[in-house]
């Protein structure tokens, strides 16, 4: 029988007195979208961290395509990221490096392509993001949107089985936001690669998952598709999708001075 290409099997995770993941279990399968949703706070973050091996659970198991990796030495697990591609919030380039070092850097890091190789390998990820021909710029001349499909460039570089989104629209207007959720579906369609979105974009969120999740103080409360989302009856969910303040939240406020009942 195939296994998933993720599983996350009873995952808890607290820093200090703080439980951030709650008894996760989590099944991704291969070429599946999958959108994390939730507050900040809520362990979206943290959950990419520990299928990555960048954190590890204090109870439970992780898995990637067969391989248990909370029990992998760090040398097994980097064996493992390189078939992980990870695209950070804020892009994370080097800015010392031009377009093309940035995107070339991890396939000359973990392969012995030749120079020709490496650069026929860049121009292709680079065209794949609709960015052709900038290899020789600085990332500082950059838009930022450039400077996000740039960096998704650079984690697709090893053509991964799977690719990490952490925040992916954030801090892009709603035009340059709606360009990298094309892109998602693209890189989805093209690689068949699976995909994990963690996201407070709704409408993000609605356009590239196959199925969405959601968080809720360090646990999974709904599980389902767009469509059972937007339907979903839990207050909780609906309030999330529609933006609406709860009592709770109204009450935070109270108790800092900056609302009145």
């Amino acid at each position: 029988m195939s296994h998933p290409l993720v599983e996350l099997r009873s995952v808890r995770k607290r820093f200090g007195s703080q439980v951030v993941l709650d008894g996760i279990d989590l099944r991704l399968e291969r070429a599946e979208k999958l959108v994390v949703i939730g507050a900040s706070g809520s362990g979206k973050s943290v959950l990419l961290k520990h299928i990555v091996g960048l954190l590890r659970p204090d109870d439970g198991e992780v898995w990637y395509d067969g391989r248990r990796l909370d029990s992998l030495t760090e040398r097994r697990l980097m064996e493992v990221r390189r078939r992980i591609g990870f695209l950070f919030q804020m892009g994370a380039l080097f800015d010392s490096l031009s377009v093309f070092d940035n995107i070339a850097f991890p396939v000359i890091e973990h392969t012995h392509a030749t120079r020709e190789s490496v650069r026929r390998q860049v121009e292709h990820k680079l065209s794949l993001v609709g960015l052709d021909g900038i290899g020789h710029k600085m990332p500082a001349e950059l838009s930022r949107g450039q400077r996000k499909r740039v960096a998704l460039a650079r984690a697709i570089a090893l053509e991964p089985g799977l690719i990490l989104y952490d925040e992916p629209t954030t801090g892009l207007d709603p035009v340059r936001a709606d360009v990298i959720n094309e892109l998602i579906r693209k890189l989805n369609r093209e690689l068949r690669a699976a995909s994990i979105v963690v996201t407070h974009d709704m409408n993000s969120a609605f356009k590239v998952g196959d199925r969405i999740v959601m968080l809720y103080e360090g646990r999974i409360i709904a599980d389902g598709s767009p469509a059972d989302i937007r339907g979903s009856t839990d207050e909780r969910v609906r309030r999330f999708v529609v933006g609406e303040a709860g009592e709770q939240d109204l009450q935070a406020l109270r108790g800092d001075g900056l609302f009145s009942a």
